[in-house]
């Protein structure tokens, strides 16, 4: 009955949530435009507080009749400085304000409302402010993309030592995108904004050095450098459950592309509402977690997650029951922090059994969360849930283990449930195997695998969130403000990023860069990917060498690029490039037999691959059949009947064409 209350109260409260605003986008463009016209926007600032200072001075002495030379001028140092407080803290709380409106705003309306406050708080000096502007310019928010300015606004900015304009510089140098291209500089930007705490650049540099982009390979310079990023990740992570990032491949075929599993299309969305409101629990309980959290395109909505969640709980949901007792245990908007009702609902749910239930005991027992700190409790709760494979409670026993909390240190057994948590991705679990890693505590000591697992945590940054507004960019046909996104997620190593900037490249869509730098840039970029594991990104740097796309014509490279994809790879499109490529002798020995056997293969691995395999073993047997005749027949004319020189260096498709038109014949013939 209380659950029935409950919903019925939230379901109230939530149909009574309809913020809107009235905030144009024209009106942030007039703000930039007017911050643009003015490129010297301090110094004009400054002007304009002096005059107004040396006025209150006089008037003040005026009044007083004070001649003391030393009294005039320390009064007017305290009023100057005054003038430049009060000035400062107005823009200080209208930048406070833009980003409490930020985080609140639930559309786009409300977003273009907070670039107001930036954009006036910009206007009175705010670098932070100003900050936020340029990185509006640069990704193009609410399409107004103006690389040019942004340009001009980082190089003030980095002149007043912002962290976050040297690593935009760096950026944009590395890719030439309204620079000029150059890696020492790049690296130059880098390192000061490191130097200044960008996270950014500490995470840009842990990756060239991990890879030798520019740099010698030091596999200790990038630990150094991915662990202060993974440092600042883990404490983050430790405050509040991570959110996890939809990474949409570009490269999917179009007709995956618009319904991908990692975005959840509205239509979708509001069949599975109708589902929900229907009754079904597992549905409710979906939906709950994806507001929860903020997942497949959804903005976090802790309304809407309650609201499921004690749907599905009153019909009996054990899940259901957990995560409302995790909303009261951490605390938000709509699950004020109540360590009685977490309590409450995860007993509720560990009676049914349930993992989550359990770990969340667990949690209560071990922070003394409104009970008193038992570590035996909260070891027994949390065995309970990791022996049903929960991995947050697999990770708190690793913990457990490793700092020796309420249980004997013992570093095997951190480490055999850190790796269990591990596998289902729990970033903290991943995090302290790198730690010991890293330090060769209860491992034997391993700088590559410690600096993987670091990136690994790294990669969970807030910054990965340009995952999504670069896809939906893309989606509207913004081409330039998702490449200029998806291109700084590459620059930090994301290997979805850089598969995707190249395949943007190679559309030659993209109009912030020149077309002869686009294949080049693109092959860069393929190649990167491809070192980090990406399949297709191989059989791409193939494909580049075999057309001379952004370099030389190189049949031999080609082939080496296509062997690994396959090899390594079992990638079906490599086994039949390299089939024909053996077929046809180029860049390696011909060899007919060879060509056959990787046609099968290409056929075995994949279904899609079946037809084209068809017509190319139909081709070479013609062909090979062709030739036997001809060489036992007429061995004489064979010269006057070469294929080459009779039908030009496209026969074999002449031949295929005449086999599907034989085929066709013959089934027309057959059905007649």
């Amino acid at each position: 009955m209380k659950l029935d209350i409950e919903a019925e109260r939230h379901n109230k409260k939530q149909k009574g949530r309809n913020v809107t605003t009235q905030v144009s986008v024209n009106e942030v463009k007039q703000f930039l435009s007017h911050i643009l016209e003015r490129r010297k926007l301090l110094k004009v600032i400054y002007q304009r507080e002096n005059a107004l200072v040396k006025r209150k001075i006089q008037r003040k002495l005026r009044i007083k009749g004070i001649q003391n030379k030393d009294l005039s001028k320390r009064n007017k140092n305290y009023l100057r400085r005054q003038a430049k407080k009060n000035f400062t803290d107005e823009g200080d709380q209208l930048f406070k304000t833009g980003i409490k409106i930020l985080q609140q705003s639930k559309s786009q309306k409300q977003k273009a409302e907070a670039y107001v406050f930036f954009a006036k708080a910009a206007d009175m000096g705010n670098l932070k402010a100003m900050e936020k502007m340029a990185d509006a310019l640069l990704f193009g928010n609410f399409g107004m993309q103006n690389i040019t300015a942004a340009i001009q606004l980082y190089e003030s900015l980095a002149k007043e030592g912002s962290y976050k304009a040297q690593n935009a510089l760096g950026f944009l140098s590395s890719y030439g995108i309204g620079m000029e291209y150059n890696q020492a500089k790049a690296l130059i930007y880098y390192t000061f904004g490191s130097a200044g705490g960008s996270m950014m650049s500490q995470m840009i540099l842990g990756y060239r050095y991990l890879s030798g982009i520019n740099v010698l390979q030091n596999c200790e310079v990038a630990l150094n450098h991915y662990k202060k990023v993974a440092d600042y990740i883990a404490d983050k992570l430790e405050k509040s459950e991570s959110i996890p990032v939809e990474k949409v491949r570009l490269t999917e075929r179009p007709e995956n592309l618009s319904s991908n599993s990692e975005i959840l299309d509205w239509d979708i969305y509001q069949y599975y509402k109708f589902l929900a409101e229907r009754g079904d629990v597992q549905i409710q309980v979906s939906l709950g977690q994806l507001h929860l959290i903020g997942r497949k395109g959804l903005d976090q909505d802790y309304d809407k997650a309650l609201y499921y969640f004690l749907k599905a709980a009153k019909a009996g949901s054990a899940n259901a029951m957990a995560f409302i007792g995790k909303m009261y245990l951490e605390g938000n908007a709509a699950a004020p922090q109540n360590n009685a009702t977490a309590f409450k609902y995860f007993s509720m749910a560990a009676s049914k059994g349930n993992a989550i239930g359990l770990h969340g005991l667990g949690l209560l027992y071990f922070y003394g969360k409104g009970v008193p700190v038992n570590y035996a409790e909260a070891l027994k709760y949390f065995q309970k849930a990791a022996e049903k494979g929960w991995p947050n409670a697999q990770f708190q026993l690793g913990f457990m283990y490793y700092s020796g909390s309420g249980v004997w240190k013992d570093y095997k057994l951190a480490f055999k449930y850190f790796y269990l948590a591990s596998q289902s991705g729990q970033p903290l679990a991943i995090y302290y195997l790198a730690e010991m890693y890293a330090t060769g505590t209860g491992v034997l000591r391993s700088c590559r695998t410690a600096v993987e697992l670091y990136k690994g945590v790294c990669e969970l940054g807030h910054w990965a969130e340009k995952f999504l507004t670069a896809y939906f960019a893309y989606k509207d046909g913004d081409i330039d403000s998702s490449l200029v996104q998806y291109a700084l997620l590459a620059e930090m190593g994301y290997e979805v990023a850089q598969s995707n900037s190249a395949f943007i490249l190679e559309s030659k869509k993209v109009k912030i860069l020149e077309k002869d730098k686009m294949y080049p840039m693109a092959l860069l970029l393929w190649n990167r990917a491809a070192i980090q594991g990406n399949a297709f990104a191989r059989v791409k740097i193939g494909d580049y060498h075999y057309y001379g796309y952004g370099t030389k014509k190189d049949y031999q490279t080609a082939a080496t690029h296509y062997s690994i994809a396959a090899d390594k790879y079992h990638s079906a499109q490599a086994m039949f490039n390299l089939a024909y490529m053996y077929e046809h002798g180029l860049g390696i020995a011909k060899d007919i037999h060879l060509a056959r056997r990787l046609y099968d293969m290409a056929a075995q691995t994949s279904p899609d691959a079946q037809i084209p395999v068809f017509f190319a073993l139909m081709k070479l047997e013609t062909v090979h059949l062709l030739q036997d005749i001809l060489f036992f027949n007429l061995t004489m004319l064979w010269k006057w009947v070469k294929l080459d020189n009779a039908l030009g260096p496209s026969w074999d498709l002449f031949v295929i064409g005449l086999i599907v038109a034989v085929l066709i014949f013959l089934l027309r013939n057959h059905y007649w």
